[in-house]
């Protein structure tokens, strides 16, 4: 399987200015722009949600499982991958509104859009990956805190952070 990319999160850079959300939420307009969106009377719901947990901002996306219970709970193939590695996608015109995927999602990253009708859930911007962009979340981060990376390269640069305070606490220890 291909080496995918995924939005990953440094929570001590997350300052909790809910931007990610956002700018997920223009993204995911028909027009792409936010205050036309809104002239129009859209309610774009956004993909990225900034929890708070012990008065701490903690980003969450979705984690596009490599066997993503969304996918096999959704009875019509609306929710589906195009291919391994790939994200995972909602198809409005399959979606029968059963909320099976929102029930069945172990993140609770699955919704329903803002009219209620249609499921949705982070598609990693794929309009903005086939012009050569990162998602909005990710570009829009004024903080830095949310990257879009290969899986290898963020597990081998936290194993080297991890390593890095292992040999600064043994240093710390010696006289």
């Amino acid at each position: 399987m291909a080496n995918p990319r995924r939005i990953t999160v440094n929570l001590s850079r997350c300052m909790g200015c809910h931007t990610c959300e956002l700018a997920c939420a223009e993204a995911h307009t028909p027009s792409a722009d936010l205050v036309l969106a809104a002239a129009r009377g859209e309610r774009p719901g956004y993909r990225i949600h900034v929890e708070s947990f012990r008065a701490r901002p903690v980003p969450v996306a979705c984690q596009q499982c490599e066997q993503p219970a969304c996918v096999a709970a959704c009875p019509t193939g609306a929710v589906h991958r195009n291919a391994p590695g790939k994200p995972v996608l909602v198809d409005d015109g399959l979606c029968i509104g059963c909320t099976l995927c929102v029930q069945a999602c172990p993140f609770g990253m699955m919704a329903m859009v803002p009219e209620g009708k249609v499921a949705m859930e982070c598609d990693l911007c794929v309009r903005r990956l086939a012009r050569g962009l990162r998602p909005a979340c990710v570009s829009s981060c004024p903080t830095r805190a949310l990257a879009f990376e290969q899986e290898e390269t963020y597990t081998r640069d936290r194993r080297v952070a991890a390593a890095e305070r292992m040999v600064a606490a043994l240093e710390g220890d010696r006289p």
